[in-house]
């Protein structure tokens, strides 16, 4: 499988290569893709060295499958290049999510979508991904009706510049800023550009990719993303309210039965996720799992995951991984 890693210099990129070689993916020919001003860079992965190459390299090279994390302006402009040569692109950027011609995929929710005519495959949101694989198995059971979700999203999801902000005012040192404000000891209620809505586009993914995953638009969503001082994993407060009534006990065994989802909620010692526990993991944690005693049929739980892996390179890869399962490339 002569593989390309588009955006490889990048932080996804990166866990991209780490999350390749854990899992030992099928490579027989590995491709390194950056923008111009990282061509030539030395790269190691798997304890050799790899050369950065450009897109029309990468292109000329037909690849058969191509994992983009580069940006969306790059994946309009490339991954139809790629497509056209026969690659099949897993896209993590935005640029393709809500198009109407291109699956969104979360692997244990909707893979069997996939054909083989499926040339470029849009990786959904970090905070989506996480939210959307703890609730699957509860719609299919009680019938969402309405979601009401909060994030807690660390400074990983901007980008390295973030990190680094973070970094320094930590120490005190005088740096780049990512954001607006400071991010240690501050909570910022601002993640991507705010909308004529009133809503940033963060919080407006988080109300439109769910429906497009789940295949169903029956039911609501409203959300507030919030950037907080930590350096890797996404929390989300969700407040879900069904069309049917729910038996605790059951949610809990629906959610340990979902591939995925691990389930952490022990009140009496103490256990529920936190990112600390979701660093480097592909699985999300779930917990905090109660009913809301406000209204009828609703659920409060509280969602936990790595956003760099599942949020972000590992689902690419699980994507990629299950095209090569059903003979798809």
């Amino acid at each position: 499988m002569k593989v390309a890693v588009v955006g490889a210099t990048g932080m996804v990129g990166n866990v991209m290569l780490q999350v390749l070689a854990e899992r030992n993916f099928p490579i027989t020919e590995l491709l390194l893709v950056a923008s111009e001003r990282s061509k030539g860079k030395q790269m190691e992965y798997k304890g050799e060295t790899y050369t950065v190459i450009g897109l029309q390299d990468a292109v000329d090279a037909k690849p058969d499958i191509a994992l983009f994390s580069a940006g969306g302006s790059t994946s309009e402009e490339w991954a139809p290049k790629f497509a056209e040569v026969g690659c099949t692109v897993v896209d993590n950027s935005s640029a393709w999510r809500m198009d109407p011609t291109k699956k969104l995929v979360v692997p244990e929710i909707n893979g069997s979508e996939l054909t083989k005519e499926d040339k470029i495959i849009a990786n959904p949101n970090c905070s989506t991904i996480q939210m959307v694989l703890a609730l699957a198995p509860l719609h299919n059971k009680y019938n969402m009706k309405r979601l009401v979700v909060s994030t807690y999203q660390s400074v990983s999801g901007t980008g390295v510049q973030a990190v680094a902000q973070l970094d320094n005012e930590e120490k005190g040192i005088e740096g780049d800023m990512a954001y607006n404000y400071p991010i240690y000891r501050n909570a910022i209620p601002h993640c991507d550009v705010f909308l004529k809505n009133g809503y940033t586009k963060e919080e407006m993914k988080l109300v439109k990719e769910p429906k497009k995953i789940l295949g169903d638009d029956s039911f609501s969503v409203t959300a507030t993303a919030v950037r907080i001082p930590t350096a890797g994993g996404h929390s989300e407060a969700v407040n879900v309210q069904f069309e049917n009534d729910f038996d605790l006990a059951e949610v809990r065994q629906l959610l340990s039965d979902m591939p995925g989802v691990i389930v952490s909620d022990d009140l009496d010692n103490n256990v529920y996720p936190m990112p600390i526990h979701a660093h480097n993991r592909d699985e999300v944690f779930v917990g905090r799992l109660r009913r809301d005693e406000s209204q009828p049929n609703t659920l409060n739980m509280w969602i936990v995951a790595d956003n760099l892996r599942k949020g972000a390179a590992t689902n690419t890869i699980q994507i990629a991984e299950y095209l090569i399962e059903q003979n798809l490339v």
